[in-house]
């Protein structure tokens, strides 16, 4: 009961201030001149023991001080204006409200914990292994052009086995070879053919005669 406290004579006048540090308040009593710092109650938990409300006023309280070492007492503050004893209670609901806060969003929010770190290390390398992918002759996307030979005739590799459909080509004055390209001479080597009865006519040659094409 605060009419119980000599509170015409008070042992001690001057500033009260609240400050807080991560989750915990302080109240922090003052010299109202100089700022130097009389007492300090450091509060965890609001209500708690560290601060009390008498049971006959709304402007007296009981506060838990602390001193560097460790040791406690509890004594009495009061205020003048009833206002400042309101703002006092609000300042300590609004701080613990937003440590509630704080502790909520940490268990909902995933960002709020421990991330994994995914970038690379100083020194740390990465090994891929990329299969070999044949593209199917004619498929789409294949934008290499074929090789040709003379004349603009395209060269195709014979079917497996050296077999040709239809009808065979005349025989080239020599394995072909393109330079700058990957096809090898026995891919575009032909089988020679054993030596013709008769030069067919021109006119029925689809081919053309190769032996007298220049280049």
């Amino acid at each position: 009961r605060a009419a119980e406290w000599q509170l015409d004579q008070p042992a001690w006048s001057g500033r009260l201030r609240i400050t807080a540090r991560g989750s915990t308040a302080f109240i922090r009593l003052e010299d109202k001149t100089s700022g130097e710092l009389f007492a300090q109650a450091p509060v965890e938990q609001f209500p708690g023991i560290a601060v009390e409300s008498v049971t006959d006023s709304s402007r007296y309280f009981v506060i838990r001080i602390e001193d560097e070492n460790g040791r406690r007492a509890f004594i009495g503050v009061g205020f003048v204006d009833r206002g400042d004893a309101f703002d006092f209670n609000v300042a300590l609901q609004d701080h613990f409200k937003w440590v509630r806060q704080q502790s909520e969003l940490a268990r909902q929010d995933p960002d709020q914990g421990p991330k994994l770190d995914l970038g690379f290390k100083e020194g740390q390398t990465i090994k891929l292994n990329i299969a070999n992918m044949k593209k199917k002759e004619g498929a789409s996307g294949n934008s290499r052009p074929r090789p040709t030979g003379p004349g603009g005739l395209a060269l195709l590799p014979p079917p497996p086995g050296g077999k040709c459909c239809g009808e065979r080509p005349p025989s080239l004055p020599g394995p072909a070879r393109l330079p700058g390209t990957p096809i090898t001479d026995s891919v575009l080597s032909w089988p020679q053919p054993a030596a013709p009865a008769a030069p067919a006519a021109p006119a029925a040659d689809a081919w053309g005669d190769f032996a007298k094409a220049s280049g």
